[in-house]
C-alpha cells in the first residue's frame, strides 16, 4: 500500500520510527513533512497534505501524528471521503478500518509510546473493511451525512 504520513513539531519524532516500521512492512511512504521539527509549524498543515493524497488517489491510506491527536483528527475530517479515527490501541485500530472503513489513523505522541503506537500502526496497515452488509449500511449514512453538510453552503 501507498502510505501518507503527517506530524506535527511535536509528532516528528513518533512519525519518524513509524516511517521505519511501515517501510519494513513492504509499504511506501510519502513523507508530507514536517522535514523541520524545530521550526514554527500547524497541524492543519499536514492533515491538508495527507487528506490531498488520499482523495488523489497518490496514497490508500494515511497517518497522522501531533501532541494529543485531537487537533489533527478534527482537521483531517474536514474532509469529504477522509475518515481518520484518533486510535490509542490495537483493537481500535483495526476495528475502525473493518467496521467503519477508517483510511487515516491518528496518534497522540505524547500520549501514547512508540511502542504501542507501532502496534497500532501494524494492526491499521493490515486490517481491511469487511464489507459486511451492516457495515455498509453504517458507512452509507455517514457519506450521507457528509453529502448533506458539504452541499449546504
Amino acid at each position: 500500500m501507498k502510505i501518507s504520513i503527517g506530524a506535527d513539531h511535536a509528532g516528528y519524532e513518533m512519525k519518524m520510527r513509524l516511517i521505519e516500521l511501515i517501510e519494513k512492512l513492504g509499504h511506501t511512504v510519502h513523507d508530507v513533512g514536517t522535514h523541520e521539527p524545530g521550526k514554527p509549524d500547524d497541524y492543519p498543515d499536514y492533515a491538508i497534505l495527507v487528506a490531498k493524497d488520499i482523495r488523489s488517489g497518490n496514497a490508500d491510506r494515511g497517518i497522522l501524528v501531533c501532541g494529543s491527536g485531537v487537533g489533527v483528527s478534527v482537521a483531517a475530517n474536514k474532509f469529504r471521503g477522509i475518515r481518520a479515527g484518533l486510535c490509542h490501541d490495537h483493537y481500535s485500530a483495526h476495528q475502525g478500518v473493518e467496521h467503519d472503513d477508517m483510511n487515516v489513523l491518528v496518534l497522540g505522541a505524547r500520549i501514547i509510546g512508540q511502542m504501542l503506537a507501532e502496534d497500532a500502526t501494524e494492526a491499521f496497515l493490515s486490517a481491511k473493511f469487511s464489507g459486511e452488509e451492516r457495515h455498509v449500511r453504517r458507512l452509507n449514512k455517514v457519506k450521507g451525512i457528509e453529502d448533506d453538510e458539504f452541499s449546504q453552503h
